[in-house]
């Protein structure tokens, strides 16, 4: 499968009172259309800054992003993003924010048909009896049901999750991760999450990408994940490959995370960036806002 995904030598740098604080350098990965890729590393090591770059809601400081061939610029509807809080409007019911979305990307859709396209989500990530709640009548779990039907509502071309599942207590976690990959399996979007779970990325990865320690956090290693789809839980813990995977994961971040891997001879000098430092995200209503709202 060909590239999907191009991030070449990104990075990104804030002003601090301090001086630039270089959070990612030179950072290159490519994914393939169809492939389930997640970032992991230790906290503050810049993997939700990755992502928010492709998503288009942070600013590039140097480095470019291309999907499909296209330099991502800002953020729109073409990136369904699942927050790690949900970011649900909290004055509209789920289904009135799923729809929200919906009436930006199907406009020329008649309104019978976006309806049933929200409904249709909602019921598949389990909220049909409780899609016309509002957020404050929804538990966590619940809520975030409802910003993994709104992303996949909008049939973007990527998807992108950050932590999606980190608020969740562990059985909620279980489940919901059962709920992403069935709805991924039907048309394998191409994927890229980050996650701060080992056991939870070699279930959902093709691939795990393992970030060094930052500051100026880069690419350090990257792991195969070759187990057959659609994949069972349990046969994986039956698994001595899962097991190894794992180990190398743990020993990533324990004793190899520190170490910058040398620069690679085989990659395009960086191109189509900003070159000067930028200030810190805006708040989650409006990036989730920026994200539905085509450029």
């Amino acid at each position: 499968m060909s590239t999907f995904l191009e991030i070449s030598r990104l990075g990104k740098i804030y002003d601090t009172p301090k001086g630039p604080a270089v959070i990612v350098e030179n950072f290159d990965l490519r994914i393939r259309k169809g492939e389930f890729v997640t970032l992991i590393g230790h906290s503050g090591c810049g993997k939700s800054t990755v992502l928010s770059m492709v998503a288009g809601l942070t600013e590039v400081t140097s480095g470019a992003v291309v999907l499909a061939g296209k330099e991502v610029t800002g953020a729109g509807p073409d990136r369904g993003v699942v927050f790690q809080a949900p970011c649900l409007l909290p004055w509209l019911t789920a289904f009135e924010n799923v729809m929200l979305g919906v009436d930006q990307v199907y406009y020329t859709a008649a309104s019978e048909e976006r309806r049933q396209i929200a409904e249709y989500y909602l019921t598949v990530v389990g909220l049909a009896d409780a899609m016309h709640k509002r957020p404050s009548e929804l538990s966590q779990g619940m809520r975030q049901r409802c910003g993994i039907a709104r992303a996949f509502a909008l049939s973007p071309k990527m998807l992108l999750l950050d932590e999606p599942f980190g608020m969740l207590d562990s059985l909620t976690r279980v489940e919901l991760q059962e709920v992403l990959i069935d709805l991924w399996q039907k048309d394998q979007k191409t994927a890229l999450m980050v996650t701060h779970d080992v056991d939870e990325a070699l279930f959902l990865s093709d691939r795990v990408v393992m970030m060094t320690n930052g500051p100026a956090a880069t690419v350090g290693e990257i792991l195969e994940v070759k187990f057959p789809r659609p994949r069972s839980r349990k046969q994986l813990l039956e698994d001595p490959e899962y097991y190894r995977l794992r180990e190398e994961l743990i020993g990533f971040l324990e004793e190899r995370s520190h170490h910058r891997p040398a620069p690679r001879a085989d990659l395009p000098p960086s191109g189509g960036a900003k070159s000067s430092p930028s200030k810190p995200p805006s708040s989650g209503l409006d990036r989730l806002l920026r994200v539905l709202t085509p450029a």
